[in-house]
């Protein structure tokens, strides 16, 4: 092969992956623009009044934002609603995440009589729609009386399946049994052992569920319309739907400036989310290499 033809084929090549590379580039600007565009959609929609929300689709920001924030404020005590579902997003988060890694490291790392069939019993469960059981939770708090409470909202976050399984699952593979096996051998207790060791070692699991477990009750519509029915106890997503203007239809406006509102601390957990997520990742992979 002479020189000469070896240059054309490097070329060939670089010009071909060149061209790979500008088509994932395109692709990859088509999908973000697309994830994108409702919440530049939102972002107008804030600024125009319902007319024009409802009568057009336009990408031209209004000028009616100062006066849909005014009548959201109005309507409804958003900033209220706004603590509530942060203070439940919070607590909630947190007896998901140590409750059910707790769970998760029990059936990842001990060997119990039928610890195989409750694992399976919780993949069933997790695979169940949630809206089934709405009858029977209604009838149970109704019977504890524990309606227009907070309580129905946080208990069954101690029992999460999802998060258990996520948590066994990493556990089987990012832990090993001879660290376990070497604190036990140093003399510590099983309730040191896991918030020593495991819950250390767990670092991106813990985040990376935290921010599901954070958005889920955050978002919760359907749990707290059935449990709630002050309106100095409800959450900013029921606050927001029963958002209306002076003929009882929906302010179309006003609700959209309180979406844009709900939508910054979810921006704000995952931008530092994303951040942990990749310098625990890259630690691990250090610590592997």
């Amino acid at each position: 092969m002479t020189d000469r033809q070896s240059l054309r084929m490097n070329t060939a090549a670089r010009t071909k992956r060149t061209l790979s590379h500008m088509l994932l580039y395109l692709v990859l600007i088509c999908v973000a623009a697309t994830c994108f565009f409702p919440f530049l959609a939102m972002l107008i929609g804030s600024t125009q009044d319902n007319l024009t929300i409802t009568t057009k689709f336009s990408l031209i920001p209004g000028t009616k934002f100062s006066a849909n924030y005014e009548r959201m404020m109005q309507n409804k005590d958003i900033w209220r609603g706004f603590f509530n579902s942060l203070w439940l997003a919070v607590l909630n988060t947190c007896i998901c995440l140590y409750f059910s890694a707790l769970t998760g490291y029990a059936f990842s790392k001990f060997n119990f009589r039928g610890r195989g069939p409750l694992f399976a019993f919780i993949l069933v469960v997790m695979m169940l729609p949630g809206q089934l059981g709405v009858i029977g939770f209604y009838r149970e708090i109704s019977n504890l009386r524990l309606l227009n409470t907070y309580w129905p909202l946080i208990l069954p976050t101690v029992s999460n399946c999802f998060a258990v399984f996520f948590f066994k699952q990493y556990l089987d593979g990012g832990l090993p049994n001879e660290m376990i096996e070497a604190a036990l051998i140093d003399g510590c207790g099983e309730i040191m052992i896991y918030h020593r060791i495991v819950l250390p070692c767990m670092g991106a699991a813990l985040v990376t569920q935290g921010v599901m477990s954070f958005i889920g009750s955050w978002n919760s519509y359907l749990n707290p319309l059935l449990v709630l029915n002050e309106q100095k106890k409800l959450t900013l997503p029921v606050l927001l739907a029963s958002i209306k203007s002076g003929n009882g239809a929906s302010d179309y406006g006003a609700q959209y400036v309180g979406i844009l509102i709900s939508v910054f601390p979810l921006v704000i957990l995952f931008s530092f989310a994303n951040k942990v997520i990749m310098e625990k990742i890259s630690i691990g992979a250090a610590v592997k290499g």
